[in-house]
């Protein structure tokens, strides 16, 4: 069996050794060459053609951003991670990295008590995603894990990763419900999400009437950059979620990382709750956390939307509220990074349309249009 080429790109010696020595656990992944700064790695490309290039932000001479735009630039599609660091100015160039064409990126490890801690963590984060991107050399996919942090390059510059014809589940979309009172939307997303975020808000014609909760799979520092860049993109006001914050029509909450976001009802009006309880689909926050908790407090008067991403956060979820009577939307699989959270929801029949990115937007103004625009739960007022 041909094994998986990667290509290591950090001009720390210690961190190549790092990657390296995580990445050999596997029998299918071989590192088949190092650089120390973009410009190196763009001519490493060149002469190894590896399947997948894990990348450093701060380099000498081209660092890591520049690098990406470069591959792009030359045609290059194979999947890049980045690998960053759990700072402000870390989640800033990750989140420019993943403009940049960037497909993912992992966190170095921070902390962390021994070599082999490091070693493990590394191992547990690259490993899985490189799997998913790559397709394995008999043909077949690897199936997609579930996982902490996410991003991806435009769709048009990288297939993504797909599950053999053989081993999938029939896609059975839903009859679509009759016209309901929608009080809340309620999004979840992965691998692939900021962009396909930024694409479905920045689409958007007005503000939605009702309030709008986000759960994207990112570590703490990385969700706050996140808010404030989707924030500049449409007409909605998108926030990092805050305990206690009000829910309001026109305004996104997103939920921070390493914290579950939940409803909650105070006076008869919603509020935004933050848990920090065990991980749900290896993940916090999670999901299936938000939308049973919306499910709990709205029943039925809820649109939900699964984007790209691995694993299968979000199918729970998405059952509750296809029970309670509300309306699901997934995005398709040519269009997502990593088929995973939504292909869950569209195979387990738990899905009323299966879309295409660019017509998220569109139907989901629809979808409020026939519903009637206006909130049909108590929720907090404008500012």
């Amino acid at each position: 069996m041909t094994r998986i080429r990667v290509l290591v790109v950090d001009d720390s010696v210690v961190v190549r050794r790092l990657v390296t020595d995580s990445l050999s656990r596997d029998p299918e992944i071989e590192v088949v060459g190092f650089a120390s700064n973009g410009r190196i790695a763009q001519a490493k490309v060149e002469q190894l053609a590896p399947d997948l290039v894990t990348m450093d932000i701060e380099m000498p001479e081209m660092n890591g951003i520049e690098a990406v735009r470069a591959l792009r630039r030359s045609r290059h599609t194979m999947p890049i991670i980045m690998f960053s660091t759990l700072t402000e100015r870390g989640a800033s160039a990750t989140l420019d990295a993943l403009v940049a064409g960037a497909t993912d990126y992992v966190t170095k490890p921070a902390n962390v008590g021994s070599v082999q801690e490091s070693l493990d963590r590394v191992a547990s984060e690259l490993i899985p995603k490189i799997k998913a991107f790559v397709p394995r050399r008999g043909g077949a996919t690897a199936p997609a894990a579930a996982g902490p942090v996410a991003g991806h390059a435009p769709a048009a510059a990288l297939p993504s990763a797909r599950v053999p014809a053989s081993a999938r589940r029939a896609v059975v979309t839903r009859q679509a419900p009759a016209p309901h009172p929608v009080s809340a939307i309620i999004i979840g997303s992965s691998t692939g999400g900021p962009e396909a975020l930024s694409k479905v808000l920045g689409s958007l014609s007005a503000a939605p009437q009702v309030p709008v909760l986000i759960v994207q799979h990112m570590p703490p520092v990385f969700t706050r950059q996140l808010a404030a860049r989707l924030d500049r993109l449409g007409p909605a006001t998108v926030v990092e979620a805050a305990d206690g914050d009000l829910l309001r029509p026109g305004h996104v909450y997103i939920a921070p990382g390493d914290h579950h976001l939940e409803l909650s009802r105070s006076a008869g009006m919603l509020r935004v709750k933050l848990t920090d309880g065990p991980p749900v689909n290896f993940c916090r926050p999670a999901v299936d956390v938000l939308f049973r908790s919306a499910v709990r407090e709205l029943g039925g008067q809820l649109l939900a939307v699964v984007l790209t991403g691995m694993g299968a956060d979000g199918r729970t979820g998405c059952e509750d509220v296809v029970g309670a009577g509300g309306t699901v939307l997934v995005q398709d699989e040519p269009t997502s990074v990593v088929w995973g959270m939504p292909g869950a929801v569209a195979t387990a029949g738990f899905a009323h349309r299966v879309l295409p990115l660019g017509e998220v937007a569109p139907t989901l103004e629809s979808v409020m249009a026939r519903a009637g625009g206006r909130p049909a739960a108590p929720i907090g007022g404008r500012p």
